[in-house]
């Protein structure tokens, strides 16, 4: 799976917090990085939510924004959220 350079460019942006040091420095290591740990694209909130369901998570009490500010989610700011397995 390819990512594209928005999703590349915000996790480049905003790694250090999930990461305490760089994990990528360019796009090609940051995609490869990605693929290598099997992030994933959320295409919006809900797809965000049955993701975390569907890997087990216990939603219960929580919201939808409580898991769209998860230190593993990365809002695109286009209405999508990568997922980075720490």
């Amino acid at each position: 799976m390819e990512f594209d350079n928005l999703v590349l460019d915000v996790f480049i942006e905003k790694q250090l917090k999930l990461y305490p040091q760089k994990v990528a420095e360019s796009r090609e290591e940051a995609n490869e990085f990605l693929i290598d740990c099997g992030a994933f694209v959320a295409s919006d909130l809900n797809d965000l939510w049955r993701y975390f369901e569907e890997e087990g998570l216990d939603t219960d009490g929580l919201t939808k924004k409580d898991i769209a500010t998860a230190d593993e989610v990365f809002d695109i700011g286009d209405g999508r959220f990568l997922v980075v397995e720490a």
